[in-house]
This record gives C-alpha cells, sequence and structure tokens, in this order.
C-alpha cells in the first residue's frame, strides 16, 4: 500500500500557502494561534513533554502525551509554551461534548455563490505545515471523535475525510498534545485511545514563589499586599487539597482591583475589595477554607462509616437494628 502524497500548497488568488490540494481538493487552513507562551517555575515538566516530541532516529515517532491536571493550572499554557521553543505553527482545538469527526477534520462551508469550500480545523491544518496542535481538554470528547484520530496517533499519522473523500498525512515535523482536566463533567477515553496517548504528565499546582511570579507576569500592576494575600489563600488551599487554581487567584485579584477603582473619590479598601472578590469569584464557602475542605472530606467519604446490609432498611438509632443489638448486648457484658 502506498503512502498518501503530500499536500501541495495551491492558492492562485493570493499567491499564499492559506489554502492546499490534498488529493484535488482544495482546503483552505486556520490560522495558527500567536500570543505569548511564557511558562513559569516547574522546569522539569516542561522538559519532560519537549522530549516526548524528540525523534532519535528516522525510524522513530514522536510521542502525543496528556496533561493532566485540575483546571486553571496551566495545561495549555505548558503546550503552548512548549511549541514556542521549538519554533513552530501552534494550532489549539477546543473539544467539546458535542465535537464531531468533521469538526476535527474538514467541515464543508457554503459561500455566497452556491459552491462548497472545504475548510481544514486547526488540527489538519498543524498536520499539513508541521506545526503543534494541542487538543484542549480532550476527555470532554466523545468516542465516535476520537476514534477518527486514531490512525493520526499510532505509526500510520494519517486521517480520512468523509466529507472531502480524501487522506490527509501528517507532516513529519507535526506534533501533539492532549490536556485533560480531572473532573466530572468528562467522557472515558477507550483504552485503544488511552495507549495512543502517552506518556500521561501531570502538572501540579505550583509553589509560592512560583505562583507569586505568575500573578506578578499576569497583573504587574497589582499592589504587592493584594499579591501576598491572594498567594497565601492559594497556599493554603493547596494544602487543604482543594482546587483553586493560579486561574482563580488572577480573576479574583482582577475584580478587586477593578472595584478599587472603580470610584477614585471613594476607593474601596483594600481588605474590603479582596473579600468582596473572594466570595463573588470563588463562592461564600471560600473565605473559611478548613470547613470547605471538611465538607468535601465528608462527601467524598472520607469520615463515612462503611454501611451494612441492615442500614438499608433501619436507622442507625432503630432498636431493631441487628447491629445495635449486638452492641447492646456487648455492653452487658
Amino acid at each position: 500500500m502506498s503512502s498518501p502524497e503530500s499536500p501541495q500548497p495551491h492558492s492562485p488568488a493570493a499567491g499564499t500557502d492559506s489554502v492546499v490540494c490534498v488529493e484535488g481538493v482544495d482546503l483552505k487552513l486556520a490560522h495558527p494561534y500567536d500570543a505569548p507562551g511564557d511558562w513559569i517555575g516547574q522546569s522539569e515538566i516542561l522538559k519532560q513533554l519537549l522530549a516526548c516530541w524528540i525523534t532519535v532516529d528516522a525510524n522513530d515517532l514522536p510521542l502525543t502525551p496528556r496533561l493532566l491536571g485540575s483546571p486553571g493550572v496551566g495545561k495549555t499554557q505548558l503546550a503552548i509554551a512548549a511549541a514556542k521553543q521549538q519554533g513552530v505553527p501552534l494550532y489549539i482545538y477546543q473539544c467539546t461534548a458535542d465535537t464531531r469527526p468533521e469538526d476535527l477534520l474538514i467541515t464543508p462551508v457554503l459561500s455566497r455563490g452556491g459552491e462548497i469550500s472545504y475548510h481544514a480545523s486547526p488540527l489538519v491544518s498543524a498536520m499539513i505545515r508541521g506545526g503543534v496542535c494541542v487538543l484542549d481538554e480532550g476527555n470532554r470528547m466523545n468516542e465516535k471523535s476520537w476514534a477518527s484520530l486514531a490512525p493520526l496517533f499510532d505509526s500510520r499519522r494519517y486521517v480520512e475525510s468523509i466529507v472531502a473523500g480524501i487522506t490527509i498525512p501528517a507532516s513529519p515535523n507535526f506534533r501533539a498534545a492532549v490536556t485533560m482536566n480531572q473532573d466530572e463533567s468528562t467522557f472515558e477515553i477507550p483504552d485503544y485511545i488511552l495507549s495512543r496517548l502517552q506518556p500521561t504528565l501531570q502538572v501540579g499546582f505550583p509553589n509560592k514563589q512560583d505562583e507569586m511570579a505568575i500573578l506578578q507576569y499576569h497583573l504587574p500592576f497589582a499592589e504587592p499586599e493584594m499579591l501576598a494575600l491572594t498567594v497565601d489563600f492559594l497556599q493554603h488551599s493547596h494544602k487543604l487539597k482543594l482546587d483553586f487554581s493560579p486561574r482563580d487567584g488572577l480573576n479574583l485579584l482582577r475584580f478587586a482591583i477593578k472595584r478599587m477603582a472603580q470610584d477614585p473619590d471613594h476607593p474601596v479598601a483594600r481588605d474590603v475589595a479582596w473579600q468582596e472578590a473572594l466570595e463573588k469569584c470563588l463562592g461564600e464557602d471560600a473565605v473559611d477554607l478548613e470547613r470547605l475542605a471538611e465538607r468535601r472530606s465528608r462527601t467524598l467519604g472520607g469520615d463515612a462509616v462503611p454501611l451494612g446490609l441492615a442500614d438499608l432498611f433501619f436507622d442507625p438509632d432503630d432498636p431493631l437494628h441487628p447491629d445495635r443489638e449486638e452492641e447492646d448486648e456487648d455492653d452487658e457484658f
């Protein structure tokens, strides 16, 4: 079986590579993502991600890692920073529960003249241009969509578009990573896909110095006192195994600063503005982290007593409860 021919740039009107021809079908490519891509702290995980994309031999293939972590810890930013270091075009595809295979690959678009043009997704654009594609929040996507990517993430390295009726090979320079949130609003990814998305890189919460540097980088205009309050709050939440992230800290600070600047004649005090922002951005429960952590621990079964069969039919204090009778008999002796 011969391999598919490489896509060729083709754009008679514009003279650019925004349109390429694959097996006689013109594809309009997506625009790459262009934004600052700095990564602060946790240098080891950045090195691990970059190592996944190295090829050490002509027969070697790059890996497609999963970046796991709580929402807001910087998984997407990590992938962006790695792509920037590689100096290649970066594309980001936001996965959702209703993502269809054609959304991931090629979408037909009806023009005003009644003609159909084919638009390549960010993923396919990265495949053709030899860039990096980040599939953001990949575990929100259903199995049918993942199945369309199975040949891309093994030794075949191509995708087949049913809509356009073509096979698209990936450039040797194509790289990818998949970010995944650890929450309940996600699909379970089938094993045959998980085996293609290796290794798993865990992105954790930053330490105090790194967290301060992250907030200062994004909000250089924030006052030191406000920054210190926010970092102390976030570090305390990390110790209690709560999911408040640097993104939460940034939103909290932004709102507090805006409230203070809203009325120059009667500015809101720092502490009042910060406390208000904490409640409005993260909820009233965030005011008392210890109580919130205890409540969540109980919800997850941290303090729950294992239930027996009798507990399904009797209240714990019911005199007819079998376990209660045993306890009473033990007390007599």
